[in-house]
């Protein structure tokens, strides 16, 4: 296919991924109180008080349209996921093309369990801790806005870096990745995945080692992955 083909095709895989997530977040904006309300269920359980409050008008509507469109990418992570791999599925054989919709389903679950661990894990230890460090005589209250962005953050990186086994999966079927190169440059990663670690989350050590922890052990899975299909791709 000419290059110019090509860029029409990704032009028209973006452009449906982008109407997917327009409908879903048209569809989540109804359901908004609901999510809100679910984001809301970690300051119930926090060993230190915490009382949100709105200091704008149009606070609350903003969050609610933020959320939406989160949840509608969210909700459209199978349709991107299935664009992504048409996109790329000429280039593959007619064997690896069999693999999509594990692929499909894998990479919407690591994506789901990223998000799940960091919202029942890390923002509440993470909560607790910053909250820990408030004076006795000075109140927990903060800002509905800047709450949601702190979650809505933590969620979309740990969700995001939960895709690193996928990456790999598809690299490695593509012929681009190996597990000795992996396994060579380890220590490299390693660095890496702290420096990430400290850009991606709030600038305090704990959160930064609550994301670069997981990390490191999904990239040894990464690694184990890779040794997995580049096995089978030499077999086939």
């Amino acid at each position: 296919m000419p290059f110019l083909d090509h860029l029409e095709e990704l032009r028209w895989r973006i452009i449906k991924s982008l109407i997917a997530i327009v409908v879903f977040a048209i569809i989540s904006f109804f359901f908004s109180d609901y999510i809100l309300d679910f984001l809301l269920l970690t300051t119930k359980n926090l060993k230190n008080q915490l009382q949100l409050q709105v200091l704008k008008v149009q606070t609350v509507f903003v969050i609610k349209l933020e959320l939406s469109i989160i949840a509608g990418i969210v909700f459209s992570l199978p349709v991107i996921f299935y664009q992504i791999w048409a996109f790329v599925a000429p280039g593959l054989l007619d064997k690896e093309r069999k693999y999509v919709i594990p692929v499909i389903a894998f990479a919407t679950l690591s994506f789901i369990i990223g998000a799940a661990f960091a919202f029942f894990v890390i923002i509440p230890f993470a909560l607790d801790f910053f909250l820990s460090l408030v004076p006795d005589n000075v109140k927990n209250n903060i800002a509905l806005d800047f709450y949601f962005g702190f979650v809505a953050r933590i969620v979309l990186v740990f969700g995001i870096v939960f895709e690193l086994p996928v990456v790999s999966l598809l690299l490695t079927r593509m012929g681009l990745l190996t597990p000795e190169f992996l396994r060579k440059y380890r220590r490299y990663a390693i660095v890496v995945i702290f420096v990430l670690a400290a850009i991606l989350t709030p600038p305090d050590p704990t959160t930064q080692l609550l994301l670069a922890i997981p990390l490191a052990l999904l990239y040894e899975v990464t690694i184990w992955i890779s040794y997995i299909f580049a096995k089978k791709r030499n077999d086939d």
